[in-house]
């Protein structure tokens, strides 16, 4: 499966490669342009000199994950996040680190070991290590280089009632949709972006935006779901299992008014389950693509994903169903209008 396949995939800021290599394999039977810029973000054009309105579907590559900083004296990695990752949900889990793959395991100090005042709090990133079985630092040195970076290893699996767990589900869950939509038959320009370094300040995504010069574009994600325990519903982000989420503001962008009506209409004509993200903290890609140029009308199509920017998010394969059909019914919408001019 897809999905299976890209969230498996590594690919942490400004280190999308492997991520990059993948998507590049599945689409290129179907765009007429395919083509890698300086900062590593793949543009994909179908139709690039037809008439209409140049549409852009955006989705990055990254994922959190921690590099290497140092080695003690033991043979222990020091690391570091990239990208927003909780110090609390670290502990004990399993990684693997570098090009070598070197599999190690998260420690801290035991619990059997900690003062009574220690047991009180969570660790901090600076207390915790990244054991790689090593006797020493030059034993440690010989398998892994600093800036090396350590990924989770959770494995892709359906569970429940048509739920996925996985690694990465932000954003491969957005770059799994842009590759079916790309093989949708479409007569107006249809440009898909899989950017780079979202994760650390939606830095690829500008650069894309200003080289493929789009009129709209649908930024695709995997976002927040705060249906979980300790979380009041009406503070409720989103929920799994209720639909797409359609996003009327955030941390960087207020979307097209206009479009995002549209959206919702769409999705009421069709029969389609939506939501209102309803959390205004946090960001994505459409900050930036929105001030390229001289403005892009800006829309955000989000599958809600729980335990988001941790070693495994949970998703329902119905919301993302449903991103996929309410998607593909827009872009057929365009397709009529252009159709009758």
């Amino acid at each position: 499966m897809l999905l299976a396949r890209l969230t498996q995939a590594n690919g942490a800021p400004g280190q999308e490669g492997e991520v990059r290599d993948l998507i590049r394999a599945e689409i290129e039977p179907y765009v007429d342009v395919l083509k890698m810029d300086t900062l590593g973000n793949l543009i994909a054009i179908k139709n690039p000199d037809a008439p209409g309105p140049r549409v852009m579907l955006a989705a990055h590559m990254d994922e959190v994950a921690l590099m290497i900083v140092g080695v003690d004296s033991s043979g222990y990695l020091k690391f570091r996040p990239i990208g927003g990752v909780d110090p609390r949900v670290l502990v004990a889990k399993t990684v693997t680190v570098g090009a070598k793959k070197i599999p190690g395991v998260i420690g801290s100090k035991p619990i059997h070991l900690q003062r009574a005042e220690e047991r009180e709090k969570a660790f901090a990133i600076q207390e915790m290590v990244i054991d790689i079985g090593a006797k020493s630092k030059e034993d440690a040195e010989k398998l892994v280089k600093m800036g090396e970076i350590a990924y989770f290893t959770t494995e892709y699996e359906e569970i429940g009632q048509n739920k996925v767990k996985a690694k990465a589900l932000d954003d491969r869950v957005g770059c799994a949709l842009a590759i079916r939509l790309l093989k949708e038959e479409v007569s107006f320009p249809l440009i898909a972006a899989f950017t780079v370094q979202e994760e650390v300040g939606l830095r690829g995504a500008g650069v894309a935006a200003y080289q493929a010069e789009p009129d709209l574009a649908l930024i695709l994600e995997g976002t927040t779901a705060s249906d979980v325990p300790g979380t009041d519903k009406h503070k409720h982000a989103t929920a799994v299992g209720q639909g797409p989420a359609i996003t009327v503001m955030d941390r960087t962008v207020i979307p097209h008014p206009q479009l995002v009506q549209e959206l919702f209409a769409l999705a009421e004509e069709k029969g389609i389950k939506v939501q209102v993200r309803r959390n205004t903290a946090g960001g994505t890609d459409a900050g930036q693509i929105q001030l390229s140029r001289e403005g892009v009308k800006v829309a955000v199509i989000a599958v809600p994903c729980r335990y988001i920017h941790s070693p495994v998010s949970v998703m329902s394969k119905d919301d993302f169903e449903g991103a996929y059909e309410l998607v593909k019914s827009y872009l057929a919408r365009l397709e009529e209008r252009e159709g009758s001019r």
